[in-house]
């Protein structure tokens, strides 16, 4: 009997475990180790952070829905990885044997790169649960006297798409109070034009972003580095195609969030050989780690390299349809090696899939595949995929119920984007 233990209970270590357990059988057991006990749904918290949702809404008791299928949990935060004995080490000094590791811990989020950033400075963020609800917070004191609001994305983030999504709902929210004309809304960006995401940018998505700004009276900055940060102070400067100063801003602000620069987690990032300079995992086409062959790992934690240089540092996003193909292939990996002896196969999809909502409206982008030259790049929008982020949700969180190894993306989000399939696997 094979053990294989899942570090990271998000929207990528969830599916992997029920997936995993459903095609080895009880034959073998299945154990996700994660450091809280609740499953949190990360693409809502935008609409926690306005007061949209409720958090209750977004999360799930793990060990309750993993019990009924036979999938073992431990509650407890993960502080070193024995690859060589094959063990984790928890902070209660508990050791937990694995014959075969998947990690999806996601990203650690470095907002200590710039000073005066993050929760415990002067700036927001909606990167995990607590973040949108300390956001959450701070939206309110806005509403309550309001003031100038700062919204971005700082260098070396690789995760676009949020920060766009929270300009454009605090847009909305603002509008419904009645209170937007007294809330001067400035868009801050390592991108190097509107639109970028970082993947170099998706058909239409430059011009159709930057209509959706102006349209909403919201100034950008693009090819931002934001220096430092005091309370109620932004110092910014923006760099020509050079990487020079071409111009400073000092930006004041009574709401500011940014999405941070991720890195991989300590416990991941301090295995010897498993990860590239950040911390990310190093893995072979088979999402199988290149040092450790009985190492798997998918999501946001993997590394890919850049799309292109830019004058500010930014990253490659990883976005869902992705991450979803990623976890499958290992599932189908493992089976491939546990039950039927044979070497890995399946791959993982690098097509990137993404809807955005925007408040009333929404966007979406296909890019097949995610890093160009593409077959298929494809950018539109409309309130339809407003509706179809709700329905997202929903599905989403009754396949975290049910257990359910249903492609959501595949079969919900192709459906609504009036796509049969991607077949390609656009390597």
């Amino acid at each position: 009997m094979a053990k294989i233990v899942v570090l990271g209970a998000g929207t990528g270590g969830m599916p992997a475990a029920y997936e995993t357990k459903e095609l080895l059988g009880k034959d073998h057991e299945v154990v996700m180790v994660n450091e809280r006990p609740m499953f949190r749904f990360v693409p809502s918290n935008p609409w926690v952070a306005v007061g949209w949702r409720e958090p209750d809404a977004i999360v799930l008791p793990i060990e309750k829905y993993l019990a009924k299928k036979k999938i073992g949990f431990i509650c407890a935060r993960v502080d070193k990885i024995d690859a060589q004995n094959n063990q984790l080490i928890t902070n209660e000094n508990q050791t937990i044997d694995y014959d075969y590791l998947i990690i999806a811990t996601g990203p650690k989020l470095a907002f200590s790169h710039i000073k005066g950033a993050g929760p415990e400075g002067y700036t927001q963020s909606i990167c995990t649960l607590d973040h949108a609800q300390q956001c959450n917070i701070d939206f309110e004191d806005l509403m309550a006297n309001p003031g100038p609001a700062i919204v971005g994305a700082f260098q070396g983030a690789s995760c676009f798409g949020p920060a766009y999504e929270y300009a454009f709902i605090l847009d909305k929210a603002l509008r419904d109070a009645k209170i937007r004309h007294k809330v001067p809304i400035h868009f801050v960006t390592s991108e190097p034009y509107i639109g970028h995401m970082g993947l170099g940018g998706v058909g239409d998505s430059k011009s159709m972003l930057e209509s959706e700004l102006r349209q909403r009276d919201i100034k950008w900055i693009c090819n931002a580095q934001v220096d430092e940060i005091f309370d109620g102070k932004m110092h910014i400067s923006e760099l020509n195609r050079k990487q020079e100063i071409d111009f400073t801003h000092e930006l004041l602000f009574k709401h500011a969030m940014f999405i941070p620069p991720f890195s991989g987690v300590d416990a991941v990032a301090n295995v010897d050989g498993l990860c590239n300079a950040k911390g990310f995992v190093i893995t072979d086409e088979h999402q199988r780690s290149t040092k450790y062959p009985n190492i798997f790992s998918g999501g946001v934690c993997v590394a890919i390299p850049p799309v292109e240089a830019t004058p500010v540092p930014t990253g490659t996003p990883k976005t869902g349809y992705m991450i979803e193909t990623m976890m499958t292939a290992i599932a189908h990996n493992l089976k491939s090696i546990i039950v039927d002896g044979k070497a890995p196969h399946a791959k993982g999809t690098w097509h990137a899939i993404c809807l955005a909502d925007m408040g009333d409206t929404g966007a979406a982008f296909v890019a097949m595949p995610q890093i160009p030259p593409r077959n298929v790049a494809w950018f539109k929008k409309g309130k339809w995929v407003h509706l179809a982020k709700i329905a997202f949700e929903k599905y989403f969180m009754r396949k975290m119920r049910t257990g359910t190894s249903e492609p959501v993306y595949e079969k919900y989000v192709l459906k609504a984007l009036g796509i049969e399939r991607l077949e390609d696997d656009g390597k």
